[in-house]
Protein backbone atom coordinates (compact mmCIF):
# COMPACT_ATOMS: atom_id res chain seq x y z
CA UNK A 1 0.00 0.00 0.00
CA UNK A 2 3.04 2.29 0.02
CA UNK A 3 2.02 4.34 3.07
CA UNK A 4 3.14 3.40 6.57
CA UNK A 5 0.97 0.89 8.42
CA UNK A 6 -1.27 2.91 10.80
CA UNK A 7 -1.68 0.01 13.24
CA UNK A 8 0.97 -1.14 15.71
CA UNK A 9 2.12 -4.52 17.03
CA UNK A 10 3.93 -2.97 19.98
CA UNK A 11 2.40 -3.23 23.46
CA UNK A 12 1.85 0.14 25.13
CA UNK A 13 2.87 2.19 22.10
CA UNK A 14 0.29 4.74 21.05
CA UNK A 15 -0.85 3.77 17.55
CA UNK A 16 -1.85 6.13 14.75
CA UNK A 17 -5.24 4.41 14.69
CA UNK A 18 -6.64 4.67 18.19
CA UNK A 19 -10.17 4.09 19.49
CA UNK A 20 -10.29 6.40 22.47
CA UNK A 21 -12.18 5.49 25.62
CA UNK A 22 -13.44 9.06 25.83
CA UNK A 23 -16.10 8.63 28.51
CA UNK A 24 -13.81 6.83 30.96
CA UNK A 25 -10.93 9.24 30.31
CA UNK A 26 -13.26 12.21 30.88
CA UNK A 27 -14.40 10.66 34.17
CA UNK A 28 -10.82 10.86 35.48
CA UNK A 29 -10.21 14.34 34.05
CA UNK A 30 -13.42 15.79 35.54
CA UNK A 31 -12.71 14.25 38.95
CA UNK A 32 -9.12 15.55 39.08
CA UNK A 33 -9.77 19.00 37.61
CA UNK A 34 -12.86 19.72 39.70
CA UNK A 35 -12.90 22.58 42.21
CA UNK A 36 -12.63 20.92 44.64
CA UNK A 37 -11.43 17.60 43.17
CA UNK A 38 -13.90 14.79 43.77
CA UNK A 39 -11.12 12.14 43.58
CA UNK A 40 -7.33 12.21 43.77
CA UNK A 41 -6.64 8.56 42.87
CA UNK A 42 -7.82 6.31 40.04
CA UNK A 43 -6.80 2.73 39.33
CA UNK A 44 -7.11 1.35 35.81
CA UNK A 45 -7.36 -2.42 35.40
CA UNK A 46 -7.84 -4.78 32.49
CA UNK A 47 -6.27 -7.82 30.87
CA UNK A 48 -2.94 -7.54 29.04
CA UNK A 49 -3.54 -5.76 25.77
CA UNK A 50 -6.73 -3.98 26.89
CA UNK A 51 -5.11 -0.58 26.32
CA UNK A 52 -4.28 0.43 29.92
CA UNK A 53 -0.94 2.10 29.09
CA UNK A 54 -2.34 4.07 26.15
CA UNK A 55 -5.34 5.10 28.28
CA UNK A 56 -3.06 6.33 31.08
CA UNK A 57 -0.73 8.18 28.68
CA UNK A 58 -3.61 9.89 26.83
CA UNK A 59 -5.43 10.90 30.02
CA UNK A 60 -2.24 12.20 31.67
CA UNK A 61 -1.40 14.22 28.55
CA UNK A 62 -4.80 15.92 28.57
CA UNK A 63 -4.49 16.79 32.26
CA UNK A 64 -0.89 18.03 31.84
CA UNK A 65 -2.04 20.43 29.10
CA UNK A 66 -4.11 22.32 31.69
CA UNK A 67 -2.72 25.45 33.32
CA UNK A 68 -0.70 24.88 36.52
CA UNK A 69 -0.56 21.08 36.18
CA UNK A 70 2.69 19.11 36.39
CA UNK A 71 2.74 15.51 35.16
CA UNK A 72 5.34 12.90 36.13
CA UNK A 73 5.46 9.19 35.20
CA UNK A 74 7.31 6.90 37.61
CA UNK A 75 8.89 3.50 37.03
CA UNK A 76 7.38 1.02 39.55
CA UNK A 77 10.63 -0.99 39.62
CA UNK A 78 12.61 1.96 41.05
CA UNK A 79 12.53 3.78 44.40
CA UNK A 80 9.47 5.86 43.51
CA UNK A 81 9.86 8.53 46.19
CA UNK A 82 13.46 9.35 45.24
CA UNK A 83 12.55 9.22 41.53
CA UNK A 84 9.71 11.67 42.10
CA UNK A 85 11.90 14.14 43.97
CA UNK A 86 14.63 13.84 41.30
CA UNK A 87 12.19 14.42 38.42
CA UNK A 88 10.57 17.43 40.08
CA UNK A 89 13.88 19.09 40.95
CA UNK A 90 15.22 18.55 37.41
CA UNK A 91 12.61 20.96 35.99
CA UNK A 92 14.26 24.40 35.88
CA UNK A 93 11.18 26.37 36.89
CA UNK A 94 10.46 24.03 39.80
CA UNK A 95 14.12 23.90 40.85
CA UNK A 96 14.07 27.72 41.22
CA UNK A 97 10.84 27.48 43.20
CA UNK A 98 12.33 24.89 45.59
CA UNK A 99 15.48 26.99 45.96
CA UNK A 100 13.50 30.09 46.87
CA UNK A 101 11.61 27.95 49.42
CA UNK A 102 15.07 26.99 50.82
CA UNK A 103 14.57 23.26 50.21
CA UNK A 104 18.11 21.86 50.24
CA UNK A 105 18.18 18.55 48.35
CA UNK A 106 21.97 18.20 48.10
CA UNK A 107 21.98 15.16 50.43
CA UNK A 108 20.24 13.05 47.74
CA UNK A 109 22.77 13.92 45.03
CA UNK A 110 20.39 16.06 43.00
CA UNK A 111 19.12 19.60 43.33
CA UNK A 112 21.24 22.64 44.11
CA UNK A 113 22.65 23.29 47.54
CA UNK A 114 20.85 26.12 49.32
CA UNK A 115 23.20 28.32 51.36
CA UNK A 116 22.10 28.72 54.93
CA UNK A 117 19.59 25.85 54.76
CA UNK A 118 20.46 22.49 56.28
CA UNK A 119 20.21 19.56 53.83
CA UNK A 120 17.05 17.47 54.21
CA UNK A 121 18.01 13.84 54.82
CA UNK A 122 14.62 12.14 54.68
CA UNK A 123 12.97 11.79 51.27
CA UNK A 124 9.39 11.95 52.52
CA UNK A 125 10.09 15.20 54.34
CA UNK A 126 11.76 16.61 51.23
CA UNK A 127 8.74 15.75 49.06
CA UNK A 128 6.36 17.16 51.65
CA UNK A 129 8.18 20.53 51.56
CA UNK A 130 8.28 20.44 47.74
CA UNK A 131 4.54 19.79 47.55
CA UNK A 132 3.78 22.59 50.04
CA UNK A 133 5.74 25.02 47.85
CA UNK A 134 3.81 23.78 44.76
CA UNK A 135 0.53 24.31 46.61
CA UNK A 136 1.49 27.88 47.50
CA UNK A 137 2.08 28.53 43.79
CA UNK A 138 -1.34 27.09 42.90
CA UNK A 139 0.16 24.10 41.10
CA UNK A 140 -1.10 20.50 41.06
CA UNK A 141 0.92 17.33 40.51
CA UNK A 142 -0.28 14.26 38.57
CA UNK A 143 1.75 11.08 39.14
CA UNK A 144 1.29 8.15 36.74
CA UNK A 145 2.51 4.61 37.44
CA UNK A 146 2.08 1.87 34.83
CA UNK A 147 1.73 -1.85 35.69
CA UNK A 148 1.87 -1.64 39.49
CA UNK A 149 2.63 -4.71 41.56
CA UNK A 150 2.66 -5.27 45.31
CA UNK A 151 6.38 -4.55 45.89
CA UNK A 152 8.11 -2.95 48.94
CA UNK A 153 8.90 0.22 46.92
CA UNK A 154 5.31 0.50 45.69
CA UNK A 155 3.98 0.06 49.24
CA UNK A 156 6.41 2.69 50.56
CA UNK A 157 5.31 5.13 47.85
CA UNK A 158 1.60 4.46 48.47
CA UNK A 159 2.03 4.91 52.24
CA UNK A 160 3.74 8.29 51.69
CA UNK A 161 1.10 9.33 49.14
CA UNK A 162 -1.59 8.53 51.73
CA UNK A 163 0.08 10.96 54.15
CA UNK A 164 0.28 13.67 51.45
CA UNK A 165 -3.47 13.26 50.89
CA UNK A 166 -4.17 13.63 54.61
CA UNK A 167 -2.11 16.82 54.59
CA UNK A 168 -4.32 18.20 51.81
CA UNK A 169 -1.43 18.47 49.35
CA UNK A 170 -2.18 18.84 45.60
CA UNK A 171 -1.17 15.32 44.50
CA UNK A 172 -3.08 13.05 42.11
CA UNK A 173 -2.36 9.45 41.21
CA UNK A 174 -3.27 7.45 38.10
CA UNK A 175 -2.17 3.81 38.19
CA UNK A 176 -2.65 0.84 35.88
CA UNK A 177 -2.29 -2.85 36.65
CA UNK A 178 -3.61 -6.35 36.14
CA UNK A 179 -6.61 -7.09 38.34
CA UNK A 180 -4.73 -9.47 40.66
CA UNK A 181 -1.78 -7.07 41.12
CA UNK A 182 -4.01 -4.09 41.89
CA UNK A 183 -6.06 -6.23 44.31
CA UNK A 184 -2.94 -7.44 46.13
CA UNK A 185 -1.85 -3.82 46.64
CA UNK A 186 -5.35 -2.72 47.70
CA UNK A 187 -5.52 -5.53 50.26
CA UNK A 188 -2.60 -4.07 52.21
CA UNK A 189 -4.19 -3.19 55.57
CA UNK A 190 -2.30 0.10 55.97
CA UNK A 191 -3.21 1.48 52.52
CA UNK A 192 -6.87 2.26 53.17
CA UNK A 193 -7.04 5.07 50.58
CA UNK A 194 -6.22 2.57 47.80
CA UNK A 195 -9.02 0.27 48.91
CA UNK A 196 -11.49 3.13 48.52
CA UNK A 197 -9.98 4.37 45.24
CA UNK A 198 -12.32 4.09 42.25
CA UNK A 199 -11.35 1.50 39.64
CA UNK A 200 -11.86 1.82 35.91
CA UNK A 201 -11.98 -1.58 34.24
CA UNK A 202 -11.11 -1.49 30.55
CA UNK A 203 -13.37 -4.07 28.95
CA UNK A 204 -13.85 -4.73 25.21
CA UNK A 205 -13.99 -1.85 22.73
CA UNK A 206 -17.18 -1.22 20.76
CA UNK A 207 -17.16 -3.61 17.78
CA UNK A 208 -19.21 -1.22 15.65
CA UNK A 209 -16.61 1.52 16.15
CA UNK A 210 -13.83 -0.93 15.20
CA UNK A 211 -15.77 -1.86 12.04
CA UNK A 212 -16.06 1.84 11.06
CA UNK A 213 -12.33 2.26 11.59
CA UNK A 214 -11.49 -0.76 9.42
CA UNK A 215 -13.82 0.48 6.67
CA UNK A 216 -12.26 3.94 6.65
CA UNK A 217 -8.61 2.90 6.97
CA UNK A 218 -8.50 -0.41 5.09
CA UNK A 219 -11.03 0.52 2.43
CA UNK A 220 -13.35 -2.39 3.34
CA UNK A 221 -17.05 -2.39 2.63
CA UNK A 222 -19.55 -2.50 5.51
CA UNK A 223 -19.85 -6.28 5.55
CA UNK A 224 -16.07 -6.89 5.37
CA UNK A 225 -15.38 -4.24 8.03
CA UNK A 226 -17.89 -5.80 10.43
CA UNK A 227 -16.60 -9.34 9.78
CA UNK A 228 -13.02 -8.31 10.62
CA UNK A 229 -14.18 -6.26 13.63
CA UNK A 230 -16.17 -9.20 15.04
CA UNK A 231 -13.02 -11.30 14.90
CA UNK A 232 -11.38 -8.92 17.41
CA UNK A 233 -14.19 -9.43 19.98
CA UNK A 234 -13.40 -5.82 20.96
CA UNK A 235 -10.01 -6.83 22.42
CA UNK A 236 -7.88 -3.70 22.03
CA UNK A 237 -4.64 -5.50 21.15
CA UNK A 238 -6.45 -7.68 18.59
CA UNK A 239 -7.90 -4.52 16.98
CA UNK A 240 -4.31 -3.40 16.32
CA UNK A 241 -2.98 -6.85 15.34
CA UNK A 242 -5.79 -7.73 12.90
CA UNK A 243 -5.69 -4.21 11.46
CA UNK A 244 -1.92 -4.45 11.02
CA UNK A 245 -1.97 -7.75 9.15
CA UNK A 246 -5.04 -6.79 7.10
CA UNK A 247 -3.11 -3.68 5.97
CA UNK A 248 -0.04 -5.77 5.09
CA UNK A 249 -2.02 -8.55 3.39
CA UNK A 250 -4.80 -6.73 1.56
CA UNK A 251 -7.18 -9.10 -0.22
CA UNK A 252 -5.80 -12.14 1.66
CA UNK A 253 -8.12 -12.67 4.61
CA UNK A 254 -6.78 -16.14 5.34
CA UNK A 255 -3.16 -14.98 5.76
CA UNK A 256 -4.35 -12.01 7.84
CA UNK A 257 -6.21 -14.29 10.24
CA UNK A 258 -3.38 -16.85 10.41
CA UNK A 259 -0.68 -14.26 11.18
CA UNK A 260 -2.90 -12.43 13.68
CA UNK A 261 -3.64 -15.65 15.56
CA UNK A 262 0.03 -16.55 15.72
CA UNK A 263 0.98 -13.07 16.92
CA UNK A 264 -1.73 -12.98 19.61
CA UNK A 265 -0.62 -16.43 20.84
CA UNK A 266 3.04 -15.45 21.14
CA UNK A 267 2.74 -11.89 22.41
CA UNK A 268 -0.39 -11.98 24.57
CA UNK A 269 -1.84 -15.41 25.26
CA UNK A 270 1.38 -17.20 26.26
CA UNK A 271 1.77 -14.62 29.06
CA UNK A 272 -1.92 -14.71 30.06
CA UNK A 273 -1.80 -18.54 30.17
CA UNK A 274 1.40 -18.62 32.23
CA UNK A 275 -0.26 -16.51 34.95
CA UNK A 276 -3.24 -18.84 35.40
CA UNK A 277 -3.53 -21.55 38.03
CA UNK A 278 -3.95 -25.21 37.05
CA UNK A 279 -7.64 -25.04 38.03
CA UNK A 280 -8.19 -21.78 36.06
CA UNK A 281 -6.85 -23.58 32.99
CA UNK A 282 -9.07 -26.58 33.58
CA UNK A 283 -12.18 -24.36 33.80
CA UNK A 284 -11.13 -22.52 30.62
CA UNK A 285 -10.67 -25.88 28.91
CA UNK A 286 -14.26 -26.75 29.80
CA UNK A 287 -15.48 -23.37 28.50
CA UNK A 288 -13.53 -23.83 25.24
CA UNK A 289 -15.01 -27.32 24.77
CA UNK A 290 -18.65 -26.30 25.31
CA UNK A 291 -19.42 -24.01 22.38
CA UNK A 292 -22.84 -22.98 23.74
CA UNK A 293 -21.24 -21.52 26.88
CA UNK A 294 -23.91 -23.14 29.07
CA UNK A 295 -22.53 -23.31 32.62
CA UNK A 296 -24.50 -26.47 33.42
CA UNK A 297 -22.86 -28.29 30.50
CA UNK A 298 -19.40 -26.97 31.41
CA UNK A 299 -19.77 -28.12 35.03
CA UNK A 300 -21.01 -31.54 33.90
CA UNK A 301 -18.02 -31.93 31.59
CA UNK A 302 -15.56 -30.99 34.36
CA UNK A 303 -17.43 -32.79 37.16
CA UNK A 304 -17.70 -29.61 39.27
CA UNK A 305 -20.50 -28.51 41.57
CA UNK A 306 -21.86 -24.94 41.40
CA UNK A 307 -19.91 -24.03 44.57
CA UNK A 308 -16.69 -25.43 43.10
CA UNK A 309 -17.16 -23.73 39.72
CA UNK A 310 -18.29 -20.25 40.84
CA UNK A 311 -15.03 -18.95 42.42
CA UNK A 312 -13.13 -19.69 39.21
CA UNK A 313 -15.88 -18.17 37.09
CA UNK A 314 -15.72 -14.97 39.18
CA UNK A 315 -11.95 -14.85 39.05
CA UNK A 316 -11.80 -15.31 35.26
CA UNK A 317 -14.44 -12.55 34.85
CA UNK A 318 -12.38 -10.17 37.02
CA UNK A 319 -9.26 -11.01 35.04
CA UNK A 320 -11.10 -10.00 31.86
CA UNK A 321 -10.83 -13.42 30.21
CA UNK A 322 -14.51 -14.38 30.23
CA UNK A 323 -17.85 -12.58 30.34
CA UNK A 324 -20.69 -13.69 32.59
CA UNK A 325 -23.30 -11.11 31.57
CA UNK A 326 -25.90 -13.66 30.45
CA UNK A 327 -27.31 -15.66 33.35
CA UNK A 328 -26.33 -19.33 33.17
CA UNK A 329 -23.78 -18.75 30.39
CA UNK A 330 -20.15 -17.67 30.02
CA UNK A 331 -18.18 -16.74 26.92
CA UNK A 332 -14.52 -16.10 26.16
CA UNK A 333 -13.66 -12.43 25.62
CA UNK A 334 -10.40 -13.01 23.74
CA UNK A 335 -10.41 -13.79 19.99
CA UNK A 336 -9.19 -17.26 18.97
CA UNK A 337 -8.48 -18.01 22.64
CA UNK A 338 -10.68 -21.13 22.60
CA UNK A 339 -8.31 -22.62 20.00
CA UNK A 340 -5.29 -21.56 22.08
CA UNK A 341 -6.73 -23.24 25.22
CA UNK A 342 -7.58 -26.49 23.40
CA UNK A 343 -4.09 -26.62 21.86
CA UNK A 344 -2.23 -25.90 25.13
CA UNK A 345 -4.27 -27.63 27.84
CA UNK A 346 -3.16 -31.15 26.83
CA UNK A 347 0.47 -30.00 26.88
CA UNK A 348 0.39 -29.13 30.60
Amino acid sequence: MGKQNPYTLTFGKEPTQLIARAAQSQQVIDAFLGEPSTQQVYMVTGIRGSGKTVFMTETARKIASQKDWISVELNPERDLLTSLAAKLSSENELARLFQSAEINLSFFGFGLEVKGAAPITEIETALQKMLISLKKKGKRLLISVDEVTNTPQMRAFAAAFQIFLRQDLPVYLLMTGLYENVSALQDEKSLTFLYRAPKIHLGPLNVGTIAEDYQAVLGLDEQEGMALARMTKGYSFAFQVLGYFAWENADDARTTQQLARQYLDEYAYDKVWSELSRKDREVLYGIAQVKSGCIGDIRALLGLSTNEFNPYRQRLIRKGIISGEERGYVRLLLPFFDQYVLAHYDLD
